[in-house]
C-alpha cells in the first residue's frame, strides 16, 4: 500500500484521507499560485503603485519654490462661508449690525473667519490641496448697504466691497489671527494665495460711496476725490471695447485710477503688505479691467521679494472670444497667469451641460492653448466658483461631478477647487448663482468619493511629474469617453474617463507606456479596469464601465536633466530664479540663451542668478556637462518695471477700424517687432473719433527708450509714423509722458 501523498497506482481507488490530503495540496498550490503569480507579474511589470481609494497622504513639505502651484491643487475658500472658529467676532464693535447668525440672509456675514479656517487645515491638506486661496481678508464697508431692491441689507461678506486695504476685516479676525493661519498653513505643506481686489474699492453710489482708508486714515471718496483717485466714467457697455473694459465702472464699484501715483502706491504698497506676512500668491480680482501694463509692474514688484503665484480674473467665454488675444498677450507678458475661463465652460459643457460637442470642446481648448499660451500648465483650471452656480446645481449627478474633477485634477493647468465640492455642496435656489452658491460649509467628512478622489490624484500630481509638468496628447475621443495621455521625459499618465452610463469598448490606443500590465491608480474605486500594454506602447483593447474613470502611471527616474517649472518666469538681471524638475545634480551649470548664470543645486530644484543681459525671450538649459534639458521659456525684462502713461496727439482722422500701438527697441516696446502682435496696443481714447490716444504702459526705470507710433487696419496693413520719439523713464513711481504723431 503507498504511503500517505503518493500517487495511486493506475486502476486503484484512493483512499478517502487520499483524496483529501490530494485536495489540500491542491487547494495550497493555488493559494501559492495566487499569492505569487501576481507578485512575480509585478517584477515583471512596470512599477506602479498599487494605490487605495484613500491614496497615500501627501507630502507635508513646502517646496523650495514658492511660484511653483502645479503640484497638488488649490482649494478656494470663502472665509466667511466656511468654519466659525471664533464666535466673539461674528458682530464685532464699530461693524455691528452685518451678520446673520439666522443664515437667512445670504448676503450679510455669516460667521467664518480666520481661526475657523485654521482649525480646519488639517482637514483641507488631508485633501491633498497643496494651497490654498482664500477670498479678500481685507477690511470691507463699515455700514450696511441697501440698494432698495427688497433683498433687504446688504454687506461686504465675500471681501470684494474693500475700504481698508491695510487692515483685516473685523469679522474676519486680527493680523496676529492671519499670521497664525499662514503658520499652520506653511507647517501642513499648503501656501496661501491671497484674493486681492485692485480693480475698484466699494460701491459708489450708496453706504461709504467708494471711501478708501490706509490703516484708518481717510485717503478719497468717489463723491470726494479731489486728487483723482478714482475713473468717474460710466458703467461698462461693451465689453469688448478696450477703454471700456479698463476705464469703465464694473456694476457700481469705485473704479481706481491706477494711472496715479497716489493710487499705484497705496495698491502695491497693501499687497507688500501681504507678502510681508508669508503669503505665496496673489490672485487680482477683475483683472480684465485693469490696465495690463500696471499689473506687469505690480507682478514685477512682488517677485522683487522672491517668486511666488500670481493669477488674474479674466473672464473669456472660449478661443473665439473677441476679447482671447488680449488674453492670451495677457498671460504671456504679465507675469500673472489666467483663471482659465474658457476650460471652465469646456468641462462644464462636456460633464453638466451635455453638449454635443463633449470632450472634444476641452480637447479643443486645450490644443488652442498649448499654441497660443507661453506657459500652458500654469493657468488656473476650475469648474465653478463663487461667481457662477456650482457644478451640481448645473447637473445634479454626482458621478458628473467626479468626472469634471478627476479631468480638471490631470490635464494642463493647476486645479482649483471650490470649497465644499468635495462634500458636494450646492443650493439651487434662483439657479444656483450668486450668492446661492456661496452656502455655510456644513460637513468635513473625509470619507466622501470626492475628497478621496482628490486625494489621490492629488498624491499623483506630487509623485509623477508627468500630471503638474508634462506635455498632453488626446488618445481617444467620442462624446462620452475621453483617453489622453500626459507625459514629461519617460513618466506617463494615461487617464480614462466615460461619461456614459453605459459600459464603452475602447480599441486599442498608442501610448507612452512601457510594455505590461497596470493596475488602476485609484484601485478600482471609480470602476477602472487593467490596462495590457504590448510592445511599442500599444494597448491591448479594453472595456471601461459606464461612469468609470481610470488612471493608469509610469514614473520613471530622469537620468538626464529635465526643467519643469521656473519662477518667476519674467525676471531681470541680478534677480533669483528657482527652477524645478527632474534629475538634477550638484554641479549641473544653468544656461540662459548663450549666458552662464551662477547656481546653487539640490535634488529636485535649482537656484540660479541671472546675469548681466539684454532683455528679451530666452530659453533656459540645465546642463550636466555636456547633456542639457530642453529649453524652458523666460521672459527676461530690461530692469525693474514702472508704469508709464504715454500719449499720442495729433493722428490723422482714424475709421473704428484702424488702431494705434506703440513700437521700440526696448523688449518691454515689442523688440523691434512692428507686428500688432509684438507692439504695445492698441491705444485707447473714449471716442474713436479722437485724435489722440493714450495708453498705461510697462517700462524699465531709469533708462532712455526711442519709440514711435502705428496705425494697424484690419487686414494688418501698417502705416508707420516716419518720427522716432525720445523718452527717458524715471526711476520710480509712475510717469508719464506725451507726444505728437510725426514731430
Amino acid at each position: 500500500m503507498p504511503a500517505p501523498g503518493e500517487l495511486q497506482p493506475s486502476g486503484q481507488k484512493p483512499r478517502l484521507r487520499t483524496v483529501v490530503l490530494s485536495v489540500a495540496l491542491a487547494v495550497v498550490l493555488v493559494v501559492v499560485l495566487v499569492s505569487v503569480v501576481p507578485r512575480i507579474a509585478q517584477l515583471v511589470a512596470p512599477r506602479t503603485p498599487t494605490a487605495s481609494a484613500a491614496c497615500t497622504p501627501p507630502r507635508a513639505t513646502l517646496p523650495e519654490n514658492a511660484a511653483d502651484f502645479k503640484t497638488g491643487f488649490i482649494y478656494q475658500v470663502m472665509l466667511d462661508r466656511f468654519f466659525d472658529g471664533d464666535p466673539a467676532n461674528d458682530n464685532p464693535p464699530g461693524d455691528q449690525g452685518l451678520d446673520d447668525p439666522t443664515h437667512q440672509n445670504w448676503k450679510l456675514y455669516w460667521g467664518g473667519d480666520l481661526k475657523g479656517l485654521t482649525e480646519k487645515i488639517p482637514y483641507i491638506a488631508g485633501m491633498g490641496a497643496t494651497a490654498i486661496w482664500i477670498s479678500p481678508p481685507v477690511e470691507n464697508v463699515t455700514t450696511p448697504l441697501d440698494y432698495g431692491d427688497g433683498n433687504g441689507p446688504q454687506a461686504g461678506y465675500h471681501g470684494y466691497w474693500a475700504i481698508d486695504d491695510y487692515r483685516i476685516d473685523p469679522h474676519l479676525g486680527t493680523w496676529a489671527d492671519f499670521d497664525a493661519f499662514i503658520a499652520a498653513a506653511h507647517q501642513h505643506g499648503l501656501k496661501v494665495m491671497v484674493d486681492f481686489p485692485g480693480n475698484d474699492s466699494n460701491p459708489n453710489d450708496l453706504g461709504q460711496f467708494g471711501a478708501v482708508y490706509q490703516n484708518g486714515v481717510f485717503r478719497a471718496a468717489y463723491n470726494n476725490d479731489p486728487n483723482g483717485w478714482f475713473h468717474h466714467t460710466p458703467t461698462i457697455s461693451n465689453f469688448n471695447d478696450p477703454y471700456d473694459l479698463d476705464y469703465g465702472t464694473l456694476d457700481d464699484l469705485a473704479d481706481y485710477a491706477q494711472e496715479n501715483p497716489a493710487v499705484d502706491a497705496y495698491l502695491k504698497g497693501a499687497i507688500a503688505q501681504f507678502i510681508a506676512h508669508g503669503v505665496d500668491g496673489i490672485r487680482f480680482d477683475a483683472a480684465k479691467h485693469i490696465p495690463a501694463g500696471w499689473l506687469r509692474t505690480v507682478a514685477d514688484s512682488i517677485e522683487a521679494s522672491g517668486p511666488h503665484y500670481l493669477t488674474g480674473e479674466w473672464q473669456v467665454s472660449d478661443p473665439t472670444d473677441l476679447t482671447y488675444p488680449t488674453a492670451v498677450r495677457f498671460a504671456n507678458n504679465s507675469g500673472i497667469s489666467l483663471l482659465n475661463f474658457s476650460m471652465m465652460n469646456a468641462i462644464d459643457d462636456a460633464y453638466a451641460r451635455g453638449t454635443v460637442a463633449g470632450p472634444a470642446e476641452i480637447d479643443s481648448v486645450l490644443q488652442t492653448e498649448a499654441h497660443d499660451l507661453t506657459w500652458p500648465n500654469d493657468q488656473a483650471n476650475f469648474i465653478d466658483n463663487h461667481d457662477f452656480p456650482r457644478f451640481l446645481s448645473l447637473d445634479n449627478d454626482r458621478n458628473a461631478l467626479q468626472e469634471a474633477l478627476a479631468v480638471v485634477m490631470t490635464i494642463p493647468g493647476i486645479p482649483v477647487i471650490y470649497y465644499g465640492t468635495e462634500q458636494y455642496l450646492y443650493n439651487d435656489t434662483n439657479g444656483g448663482g450668486d450668492p446661492y452658491n456661496r452656502p455655510m460649509m456644513t460637513k468635513f467628512d473625509t470619507t466622501t468619493p470626492a475628497y478621496r478622489l482628490l486625494r489621490c490624484l492629488s498624491a499623483l500630481r506630487q509623485s509623477n511629474p508627468a500630471l503638474p509638468y508634462g506635455s498632453y496628447h488626446v488618445l481617444h475621443l467620442s462624446h462620452a469617453l475621453y483617453v489622453y495621455q500626459r507625459q514629461f521625459g519617460q513618466s506617463v499618465v494615461v487617464v480614462a474617463v466615460n461619461n456614459s452610463p453605459d459600459a464603452t469598448m475602447v480599441r486599442a490606443v498608442q501610448t507612452a507606456l512601457p510594455a505590461g500590465t497596470y493596475r488602476d491608480y485609484l484601485d478600482g474605486a471609480f470602476r477602472g479596469p487593467m490596462l495590457t500594454i504590448g510592445l511599442g506602447g500599444k494597448s491591448s483593447p479594453f472595456s471601461l464601465p459606464g461612469n468609470s474613470i481610470a488612471v493608469w502611471q509610469y514614473n520613471a527616474t530622469a537620468t538626464t536633466p529635465l526643467i519643469g517649472s521656473i519662477g518667476p518666469e519674467l525676471a531681470h538681471p541680478g534677480e533669483s530664479l528657482i527652477l524645478d524638475g527632474q534629475g538634477f545634480a550638484a554641479g549641473d551649470s544653468v544656461k540662459i540663451g548663450a549666458y552662464q548664470a551662477s547656481v546653487t543645486a539640490t535634488a529636485d530644484s535649482i537656484t540660479a542668478t541671472l546675469p548681466s543681459m539684454p532683455g528679451g525671450s530666452y530659453q533656459v538649459q540645465v546642463c550636466a556637462g555636456a547633456i542639457c534639458s530642453p529649453g524652458y521659456p523666460l521672459e527676461v525684462a530690461s530692469g525693474p518695471q514702472i508704469p508709464v502713461n504715454i500719449t499720442v496727439n495729433g493722428l490723422p482722422p482714424l475709421t473704428p477700424e484702424q488702431h494705434v500701438y506703440l513700437t521700440g527697441a526696448l523688449p518691454e516696446l515689442g523688440g523691434g517687432n512692428t507686428a500688432p502682435t509684438a507692439a504695445i496696443g492698441p491705444m485707447l481714447s473714449a471716442q474713436t473719433q479722437d485724435t489722440s490716444r493714450f495708453l498705461l504702459v510697462n517700462l524699465p526705470a531709469c533708462q532712455t527708450a526711442t519709440l514711435s507710433f502705428e496705425i494697424v487696419d484690419l487686414s494688418g496693413r501698417i502705416t508707420a509714423e516716419r518720427t522716432t520719439h525720445t523718452l527717458t523713464i524715471p526711476c520710480h513711481g509712475e510717469g508719464s509722458a506725451m507726444f505728437t504723431w510725426g514731430v
